[in-house]
């Protein structure tokens, strides 16, 4: 964890202004737009005056309870200038053309700062997750420590977060385990299978092949809504049934090779929308997305496929084969072994894993063969963030 990240987990109740001093501020100069600072260790930001003032800490301004800003910055003059500034102790003290007093922490304002060496520093400490291919020892989490520890629990968490997949042990094989575990991270997201969805062979199969024993490739699920759930569960409770296997791949990880092997398929599968939809009986969901997902920093945030789940594609006719093509290449990654995480999910484990990253998969069952019964549920991946953040402060 970065200076700046532990900084604002340790100082999360705590005044503005109470963040560690880190760097020293040497000087501060008033200058035509702003104020500039120099640190013990030669860095110089600049603060324009509208930045300064916007983020004025006082209790007229930041609700001292709720942390929340009450100032607006439209209610001042956009040529507001500072007529003084002084750095005294930790803190720079500006007073501004209306009489306005403001003081900032020297540790807020370093942490804070936008000159590109701390902008670049900041970028550098944004977490990028490591992919993994088939000999990825799955993180693996006993249910009773998780349950009973925090510690445990965080560590569960950050598995998750970071590699996308992980396996609980020990779990009891009643009805209402997983959904007591799902509720030591936060809450659970309903979707149109319910709150919690059984995951069995059904006579009439009418809203998904996963109520089917049919072998279900590499997808994710819920492509056909504007936001994927974050996270799925699936817990064993039953697997007599010969056959079923998991399967895994590592989206991030096929997305990272598809970019380095051709530039110009990931670009198209970065930028073509394609259309999923899903129709029954009582819903008719459809969403029109890229099958890889960029944050705004260009990095890959999430994926987005079901084979079954997908529309015609709707490209122009020139540009139709070279989209084939670039499809074509990422489905044949996850069929490719190097890729590929096999296990067989026993009763009392359960699956966590990020389904906006981790595609999963079925081999085919025979029904016949005995009783296969997994219960299921979704989150959203904002729940699993804060619950880190929020134990990291406590932990």
């Amino acid at each position: 964890m970065s200076a700046i990240e532990q900084a604002e987990l340790e100082n999360f109740s705590a005044d503005w202004r109470d963040f560690p001093v880190l760097n020293r501020a040497l000087t501060s100069r008033l200058q035509s737009d702003g104020i500039e600072v120099e640190w013990d260790d030669k860095r110089v930001s600049h603060y324009h005056f509208l930045w300064l003032r916007d983020n004025c800490p006082c209790p007229q301004c930041i609700h001292p309870g709720t942390r929340e800003q009450i100032f607006e910055i439209i209610d001042v003059p956009e040529d507001l200038r500072a007529e003084t500034a002084e750095l005294k102790g930790d803190e720079l003290l500006v007073r501004w053309q209306d009489g306005h007093e403001s003081a900032y922490g020297t540790g807020w304002l370093r942490a804070h700062s936008y000159d590109s060496e701390s902008r670049q520093e900041r970028q550098q400490t944004l977490r990028t997750a490591n992919v993994w291919k088939t000999d990825l020892a799955i993180p693996t989490f006993d249910y009773k420590a998780v349950m009973s520890e925090d510690q445990a629990l965080l560590q569960w968490l950050l598995a998750v977060r970071d590699t996308g997949l992980t396996l609980m042990t020990g779990m009891p094989t009643t009805e209402d385990i997983m959904e007591q575990v799902a509720h030591r991270i936060s809450f659970i997201r309903e979707s149109n299978f319910g709150t919690l969805f059984e995951v069995r062979t059904k006579v009439e199969a009418v809203n998904s092949n996963a109520y089917t024993s049919l072998q279900l490739p590499a997808h994710t699920d819920l492509p056909t809504r504007e936001l994927q759930p974050g996270l799925q569960f699936l817990h064993c409770l039953v697997n007599d049934a010969t056959g079923g296997e998991s399967t895994f791949v590592d989206g991030f990880a096929i997305a990272k090779a598809v970019r380095e092997q051709s530039p110009e398929d990931f670009k198209l599968l970065t930028e073509v929308p394609v259309s999923f939809r899903n129709k029954a009986p009582q819903s008719d969901y459809r969403s029109y997305a890229p099958i890889i997902g960029l944050d705004a920093r260009g990095e890959i945030s999430e994926i987005r496929l079901a084979n079954w789940l997908r529309a015609p594609f709707d490209v122009a006719g020139a540009d139709m084969p070279a989209f084939y093509r670039a499809y074509r290449r990422f489905f044949a990654l996850t069929r490719d072994p190097a890729f590929i995480v096999s296990h067989r999910l026993a009763a009392g484990e359960m699956w966590c894993f990020d389904n906006r990253r981790t595609m999963h998969a079925r081999n085919a069952f025979d029904q016949t063969s005995g009783m296969r019964h997994l219960r299921g549920c979704y989150m959203d991946r904002d729940e699993l963030l804060s619950r880190i953040l929020v134990l990291q402060r406590t932990c």
